[in-house]
């Protein structure tokens, strides 16, 4: 990105319009996967994709209560579709293992799988499944074991007639990374010692680098499948507002990331169209690829 990132941002949040997906868009017999979908861009998107017919859905979340409360609202608005609501702890590595042996022994197809499930922390608290600082955790870690665990089935999986999509959330925020760890030897355990001071700005850098490195990730990822079985792109929902991923914050501080959401931030919707753009519409070219405001970005 050879411009600063906040004027880029700016640029595009109030020149770029959410772009619909094709009308006649029918996805009629297919299968999706969506986690963190009862709450936020997830569950949005999980409503345009019924919209347009989806068949059956797989939603992802850790929790199963809040999880068959978003489901049994779906199932009444699309009584034909099929909504099925499965346990992932992003914060166990069991969990994400045991969630892709599930994917392989009861699907027949996967059409796509969207990861969506991140999180912010606002204290620095190590995760004592894994012992790795939990917004590391989640953000990066767990989300490339799920990708790389997700390949190998998705390919055995995939439909006759198109290769499936595995669609990565990310966020431009990675471009504004000052990664001071970098030459860290070895570098993951690097990020498991706490700083003498832990605040706002740790805490936007630590999910700045999270998405950074998994933006490289996909450098290694789109090497290991052929673009004719499996299409892996990122997807940049752009900064949006109402969803839960700050959810951990600060009471004091919720204020000001809603007035900042109403003030630039995109909708929940606008986010959600981003998701359908990336695991339904893109074809063979977004693989590899790191989509950003409904087109692949330079």
């Amino acid at each position: 990105m050879s411009e600063p990132y906040f004027k880029v941002f700016l640029r595009s949040r109030f020149t770029i319009s959410p772009k619909e997906p094709p009308s006649g868009l029918s996805l009629d017999g297919q299968t999706g996967i969506i986690t963190g979908s009862n709450s936020g861009i997830g569950l949005e998107a999980a409503r345009m994709l019924l919209d347009h017919k989806l068949s059956r859905l797989i939603m992802a979340v850790r929790s199963q209560g809040r999880g068959e409360d978003a489901a049994n609202t779906l199932r009444r608005s699309y009584p034909t579709a099929r909504v099925d609501v499965w346990s992932l702890d992003m914060l166990s590595y069991d969990s994400i293992r045991a969630f892709a042996r599930r994917c392989t022994s009861d699907l027949d197809r996967i059409d796509f799988a969207i990861l969506n499930a991140g999180a912010m922390y606002p204290e620095f608290t190590i995760n004592p499944s894994t012992g790795h600082e939990e917004a590391f955790q989640v953000n990066y870690l767990s989300t490339a074991l799920l990708s790389i665990l997700m390949l190998p089935v998705m390919r055995q999986r995939r439909p006759k007639d198109h290769a499936g999509h595995l669609c990565i959330t990310t966020s431009a925020l990675g471009y504004t990374a000052t990664f001071q760890n970098r030459n860290a030897d070895p570098l993951i355990p690097s990020f498991d010692i706490k700083p003498e001071k832990w605040g706002i700005a740790d805490l936007s850098e630590r999910y700045a680098v999270a998405k950074l490195l998994g933006q490289l990730l996909m450098v290694k990822l789109k090497d290991c499948v052929s673009s004719d079985d499996v299409i892996v792109n990122l997807v940049e929902p752009g900064y949006i507002r109402g969803t839960g991923l700050a959810r951990h914050m600060p009471t004091l501080l919720k204020p000001i990331g809603v007035l900042m959401g109403l003030l630039i931030g995109r909708s929940v919707r606008a986010g959600a169209l981003t998701y359908i753009d990336a695991a339904v519409v893109q074809g063979v070219e977004s693989h590899g690829s790191y989509l950003w405001n409904w087109s692949i970005a330079p």
